[in-house]
């Protein structure tokens, strides 16, 4: 093997953790309880009982988590909320906050 020569080359690649992102949902005077309930189940997969305390802490707080995820299913999923909304006829307002 005289004037062969192997090379070995080691590739480092760093990965990180994508950047999160909270669905938030806004208190208002209009949307019903039981459609933020619903859309809580429907959309972001929470249970009854996880979608009424979501929806009682934005009632009672002003704001709530809906879920949290990365950036391109955060988006989705408030997009979903929105259409939803709008179908029904419902102001509610959801914004995504960077965790």
């Amino acid at each position: 093997m005289a004037g062969q020569v192997q090379h070995s080359e080691k590739t480092l690649i760093k990965t990180r953790e994508p950047k999160m992102f909270a669905v938030v949902l806004h208190n208002d005077e209009i949307t019903t309880m039981d459609f933020v309930v619903e859309l809580l189940v429907k959309i972001f997969h929470k249970t009854a009982a996880d979608g009424a305390a979501i929806m009682m802490e934005v009632h009672s707080g002003g704001l709530g988590v809906a879920g949290v995820y990365t950036y391109d299913v955060a988006v989705t999923k408030k997009r979903q909320a929105d259409q939803l909304s709008r179908e029904r006829n419902f102001p509610l307002k959801l914004t995504l906050d960077e965790c």
